[in-house]
Parts: C-alpha cells; sequence; structure tokens
C-alpha cells in the first residue's frame, strides 16, 4: 500500500504543482493562501525553479504571461481581491492561448470581507472574469488529496487546451490537514510547446497576440476558441455522481460543501430518505449533461453553495421546467451543517416547499 502523509491543503497543492513540472511561481500574499507561495519560495530553487514575490498582483499575472509565452509551466495564486486584479491579464492569456495555472483559494467578499471560508466567485471564475468571449478552464477540489491531483490535472488541461486553468477552493480545504498518497509523477517532460517565444533560430518568427484589426479577423479567432470550449465540453467533462438511478432526490454540490452534503446523505438514509449526489469537479466544463439525464428520472434537486445562488444557475440552465428545484445558501462565512442539509431535503421532498 502506498505510503500516506499528512499535509495541509494548500502545501498539497504546492507539491502537486511541483509533481507536474511547475518550475516557475509569481504571486503577491494575501490569506487565506498564503501557504502556497511560502512553500514554493522554499522549494522551487531547491530544484533549479523560480519563485518571485511581485510587487502586486496585477505584477505577477503579467510575470505568468511571459513565462507562458517562453514556454514555461508556471502557476499563481490568491484570494477573491487578488484574483480580481488578475482578470485583464488572464483574459490576455486566454486570448493569446497561454497555459498557465491560477489558483484562487477563496475569501469572503465582496470587497475585502474577510478569510472565512466561502464559495462567492464561482461566477468569476465560470465566466471568465475578465472582458471577452473566453473561459478558464475551472476544477474543485473536495479533499486535499485532490488538492494534489487535480493541481496536475490542471496543468494537463491546461496544456491540452493552451488555455488558463484555475483551481478553485476554499479556507476551509487550504488550512485543513488529511492524509494524502503523493502519487509518482515520472520523469516525464511537460508536453512540447512548438508556439513558445524561444527566439527565432533556424525559422521564421512566430507571434502570440490579441490584437486582430483586419475584417473577420477577431471573429474568426473568437470562434477558434469556441471550438476549444465545445471541445472540453465533449472530452474533459469531471464529476462525481452517486444514486443517480433510485433516489427521491439529489444535491448538487461541490467542493467543501459536498463533504457536508455526504454526511447528510448519510443521515437521510438512515431515515429512510434516497438521496443522490452531483459533485461537480469541473465547474467549467460543467457537467449539465449528467444533470439534464438525472433530473429527468429524479424529478426533485436540491442545490446547496456557500454563497447566495451562484452554481444554481448552472443546474437550472440544465433542467426542465418541471423539475422541482431548491436552493439552500449560506454567504459570508456562513457554513451549513449536516443537519441543515437534511432539513432542507425534508422541505424538497415535501410539496408544501415549493
Amino acid at each position: 500500500m502506498a505510503e500516506k502523509t499528512l499535509l495541509k491543503g494548500n502545501i498539497a497543492l504546492a507539491q502537486g504543482a511541483i509533481a507536474a513540472g511547475c518550475r516557475y511561481y509569481f504571486g503577491y500574499p494575501i490569506t487565506p493562501q498564503n501557504d502556497i507561495p511560502e512553500y514554493l519560495s522554499a522549494e522551487l530553487p531547491k530544484i533549479g525553479g523560480t519563485f518571485i514575490q511581485a510587487e502586486s498582483e496585477l505584477a505577477s499575472i503579467n510575470m505568468v504571461m511571459g513565462a507562458s509565452a517562453a514556454g514555461a509551466r508556471v502557476m499563481t495564486s490568491s484570494s477573491g481581491p487578488g484574483i480580481s486584479l488578475m482578470q485583464e491579464g488572464m483574459s490576455y492569456m486566454a486570448g493569446s492561448e497561454l497555459p498557465a495555472l491560477v489558483v484562487n483559494v477563496m475569501r469572503v467578499g465582496p470587497g475585502l470581507g474577510g478569510i472565512a471560508p466561502t464559495q462567492g466567485d464561482y461566477f468569476q471564475a465560470t465566466r471568465g472574469g475578465g472582458h471577452g468571449d473566453y473561459f478558464n478552464i475551472v476544477l474543485a477540489p473536495a479533499s486535499v488529496q485532490e488538492m494534489f491531483g487535480l493541481a496536475i490535472k490542471a496543468f494537463d488541461l491546461s496544456d491540452k487546451y493552451r488555455n488558463p486553468a484555475m483551481i478553485l477552493c476554499d479556507a476551509v480545504l487550504g488550512q485543513m490537514k488529511e492524509p494524502v498518497i503523493l502519487e509518482e509523477r515520472g520523469a516525464e517532460a511537460p508536453p512540447a510547446r512548438p508556439w513558445a517565444l524561444t527566439g527565432a533560430k533556424g525559422r521564421k518568427p512566430q507571434f502570440l497576440k490579441t490584437l486582430y484589426l483586419s475584417d473577420g479577423e477577431q471573429e474568426a479567432h473568437n470562434l477558434e476558441l469556441k471550438g476549444k470550449y465545445d471541445l472540453l465540453r465533449k472530452e474533459d467533462v469531471l464529476f462525481e455522481g452517486k444514486g443517480l438511478d433510485d433516489s427521491e432526490v439529489v444535491i448538487v454540490a461541490f467542493g467543501t460543501v459536498s463533504r457536508i452534503v455526504k454526511t447528510a446523505i448519510q443521515m437521510a438514509g438512515d431515515e429512510g430518505i434516497r438521496v443522490g449526489l452531483i459533485r461537480p469537479i469541473t465547474l467549467f466544463p460543467f457537467p449539465a449533461e449528467v444533470v439534464r439525464r438525472t433530473a429527468k428520472k429524479i424529478r426533485r434537486v436540491l442545490v446547496v453553495e456557500m454563497n447566495t445562488g451562484q452554481m444554481v444557475e448552472d443546474v437550472r440552465l440544465s433542467i426542465e421546467d418541471k423539475v422541482k428545484l431548491r436552493f439552500y445558501g449560506r454567504p459570508g462565512g456562513g457554513i451549513p451543517t449536516p443537519e441543515d442539509v437534511l432539513r432542507e431535503i425534508k422541505v424538497t421532498l415535501d410539496e408544501k416547499g415549493f
């Protein structure tokens, strides 16, 4: 049996990035993600990597863009308002088709808010967040093990689609400790990047750009990006599903909340109530098809989030009008308890609750 190591979530994510071949980090401190740059500042130089604490989040995302354009596997991390400051750079990276990992260990907002756990950045993450027609690849871990493994997966998907990828988690996952199996990545190098700007040695110069001024040129580029996002939706949707055939109600939840929901489902089962779970692992692409298929069989759907209702909009777009849809949210640092979720399950089953 593989040996397990007790790790904090933020540290597991940093170790996953190193295992994925990341050798460059640029960032700026903000809680509750500071363990990530602290760890990488010590470990990257040991393996020939580069760590720079930039003067701001604006500077760090542009350093990420430059390193990616030069062909490096590179990442940054931040929380809430820091991620907001990076949005212009992320739009430029998506438009230039540059891969990189951006980690958002969410903190409460709007504004400075606080360091309590939240899922209030769902819209920002899954709708691009910056200007223009683009999406980020967004993955939502629900355990410290997934903080490690999905960091690797995020880099791979980012390279596959030449698009920024984001890990979206919260302070609970960032700060909690759990046993982790540190899977061996092996000696494989990151994939070749023939598009990288490594100097025109023996070849014609090439360009990475986001400015398209010829007639129809920008439209063609945006349609090319759309084709990439459509392929993502077809080939790389990730989710966990349980009890999707014979339950009375299905809950859709991601990240930390999905762990609470699993306890509530066990409590409901003790009372003879059959409850299923859909846990999106990719928030973009969202597992719309599995939600759609499940809602045709189980016509009561409960969405639980730590916000005032964001992922519920994607669920609503995925189901028919005649499906009974209910939302339960705790915003601003509120965390639902299993008892809260069990109560909402019972209300969802009660016709009077709609």
